[in-house]
């Protein structure tokens, strides 16, 4: 007789055939959506045969909330479905947050039809429509489908003989499932935007309108999520961007950034913090070329697995490519020189400019950009040395993270579909990583697949002051381009051998990470990143002279300060240095000269009083100190 066994070593035995839901009621499991039999998802009332492990799927697991947001955006399509016939559908997955679906309406739609589709889902969710799976061969599912042309591409991609759809009322779609029993269960969600996307993210495909949304289990967890979003719309970098005078996007470039004076500033402070941790740590900078032959490409491998994201040239009639990456380019410098062990670990690091081909649809800012600066390092070593040299890695990504502000999570990034070399060396190089993450006691979780196509990675995953989480530092361990470009060191025994590569970022890109900042802090950048540090405000035109001595003093001192001698009201002046963020106000009046001092003003602290001006140096000296620095 068939059983199943679950949690807290429930038994359940049965003959013929049963569903997770009858099981889970036997076991007085409640608030279950779905099930796992035997680790596989599957719906509540699926029908099953034989035995094995049953555990129930809940709204408050990972994998609850991912199947909730998959179904909403099921309920998303059919009131489409019901507000606008004739609308086709594309793909509508569940994503990171939420969840969309990819529509060719009969006629465009705006953000204001949004709140009528969502009203008209949860008129539908109180409906309780039973959400079903049905089997059909692909012949009879082309035929029902004869009028979807998006359909009818899929089911001829999927190639197999069955496909399965899931419906409820007068929608159906192709799906895998599995989906909450019925519409009732999807009560916490909301619409949030359109974009443009074409079919199959091809532009010589029809563009359709993507309809963002989000759903929760429960309703305080949605309000939580809203307000988050409400307070990244206030922090949003390219925003922030515009006021503080940053940095802009021209037409002439799309997707290539333009810096301004002051962004400037923080680009190049992060360059100099990030120049004096790596000379700390025995770095060495290197520089390489923009352009390097397609050839170098071809037996890097990105040629062949990173081709699509690349640009090109020619020169003397012959093909060039520009630079997607640093990692050939600094094997080439590794190249030039016959290297012993004793030189090894060698530690490489560039700041290097690469240019990536990124579809219009997904530039955003500073965080997706076409042209962008990558903190590289890469690092040769033996093999004996790999541990050590990872947790040297390890460390310096935890001290700047800590510098910023930021907590971060790790995710160890296992090999790839589109990988290439030896299997057996991607499974020693993952089992090293692995053991050097817990040799350093550093919780991470596995992410199956996502490696390069070089070798598996250990991914940094920030979290900022909003809640929000980045990827920007990672360190991969590749055996396979050592071998491609055959780079080899001389050992002690007098052979050659093949040296270990490490690849690693800590900012990742440096356009992205400004972006990042400028949302972290509301581009209210502390003190030692600040563009302008000190603005002195002076009251009236006859105190210039005094004003301008000020400046000089805290201009020898390296302070970037700025003085305001326009012809305002003090209050405008005041305020006008507070929305532009500045951290200090140094008003200085007929009190202020007779006194040989300022009014100073913080941020954050607003009028703190009159400091002379050794007490004011000695102030701001002290910001300077690393300890003030890690907030």
């Amino acid at each position: 007789m068939p059983r199943y066994e679950g949690p807290e070593n429930k038994i359940f035995e049965f003959s013929g055939e049963t569903t997770p839901f009858e099981i889970f009621k036997e076991w007085n499991i409640k608030g279950a959506i779905a099930a796992k039999i035997g680790g596989r998802a599957a719906d509540l009332h699926s029908k099953i045969t034989g035995g094995g492990v049953l555990e129930p799927i809940t709204p408050e697991t990972s994998e609850g909330l991912d199947l909730i947001r998959h179904s909403t955006s099921h309920l998303m399509a059919q009131a489409i479905t019901r507000l606008y016939p004739g609308a086709k559908f594309g793909v509508g997955p569940s994503i990171q947050d939420g969840f969309y679906y990819d529509v060719l309406f009969p006629k465009a739609i705006t953000d204001d039809d949004l709140p009528v589709i969502e009203a008209e889902m949860k008129k539908l969710a109180g409906e309780k429509f039973r959400i079903e799976r049905v089997e059909m061969t692909s012949p009879e599912a082309l035929e029902k489908f004869a009028d979807d042309q998006f359909k009818v591409e899929l089911i001829n991609d999927i190639g197999a003989p069955t496909v399965s759809l899931y419906g409820q009322g007068e929608f159906w779609d192709l799906c895998r499932g599995p989906h909450v029993p019925n519409t009732g269960y999807l009560k916490h969600f909301r619409l949030m935007s359109l974009a443009g996307a074409y079919w199959r993210g091809n532009e010589k495909n029809v563009m359709l309108t993507r309809i963002y949304g989000t759903a929760f289990a429960d309703a305080e967890s949605l309000a939580g999520y809203l307000n988050m979003m409400e307070e990244a719309k206030r922090r949003d970098h390219r925003k922030l961007g515009r006021e503080l005078d940053l940095f802009s996007f021209q037409p002439e470039g799309p997707g290539f950034p333009f810096f301004h004076p002051k962004g400037m500033v923080i680009m190049n402070t992060l360059v100099d913090f990030w120049r004096k941790e790596h000379t700390k740590r025995g770095y060495s900078e290197i520089k390489t070329p923009l352009i390097l032959d397609r050839e170098l490409w071809q037996r890097s491998g990105h040629w062949d697995h990173y081709r699509e994201n690349m640009y090109f040239t020619e020169i003397d009639e012959r093909p060039y490519a520009i630079k997607p990456m640093n990692c050939p380019g600094g094997i080439l410098v590794y190249k030039t020189s016959r290297k012993s062990y004793r030189e090894l670990p060698l530690r490489m690091a560039e700041l290097g400019i690469v240019h990536r081909h990124e579809r219009s649809g997904v530039l955003h800012g500073l965080m997706r950009v076409r042209c962008f600066t990558q903190d590289d390092a890469h690092i040769y070593c033996t093999s004996d040395q790999i541990g050590a040299e990872l947790k040297k890695v390890i460390d310096l990504d935890k001290y700047v993270y800590d510098v910023f502000g930021f907590q971060f999570s790790v995710e160890l990034s296992t090999r790839p579909e589109n990988s290439m070399g030896d299997p057996e060396l991607w499974t020693l190089a993952e089992q090293k990583l692995q053991e050097i993450l817990e040799e350093t006691r550093t919780p991470y979780r596995i992410n199956p697949g996502d490696g390069a196509f070089y070798g598996p990675k250990i991914d940094f995953h920030l979290r900022d002051s909003i809640g929000r989480t980045w990827q920007c530092g990672t360190v991969q361990l590749d055996f396979q381009l050592p071998e491609k470009f055959d780079m080899t060191y001389i050992g002690n025994d007098g052979a050659e051998h093949r040296p270990v590569m490490l690849h690693r970022t800590i900012l990742g890109s440096l356009e992205r990470f400004m972006g990042i900042l400028v949302e972290h802090y509301a581009g209210a950048f502390p003190y030692w990143i600040a563009p302008v540090q000190a603005r002195i405000i002076q009251v009236n035109p006859e105190h210039e002279d005094y004003a301008l001595k000020i400046e000089d003093i805290l201009k020898n001192m390296g302070v970037r300060v700025e003085r305001d001698s326009r012809d305002e009201k003090l209050g405008k002046k005041i305020r006008d240095a507070q929305l532009e963020k500045v951290p200090y106000m140094l008003v200085v009046g007929a009190k202020e000269v007779e006194s040989n001092s300022v009014s100073v003003r913080t941020r954050t602290g607003g009028d703190i009083g009159s400091r002379g001006i050794e007490e004011l140096t000695a102030m701001l000296e002290s910001e300077f100190k690393p300890e003030a620095m890690r907030q």
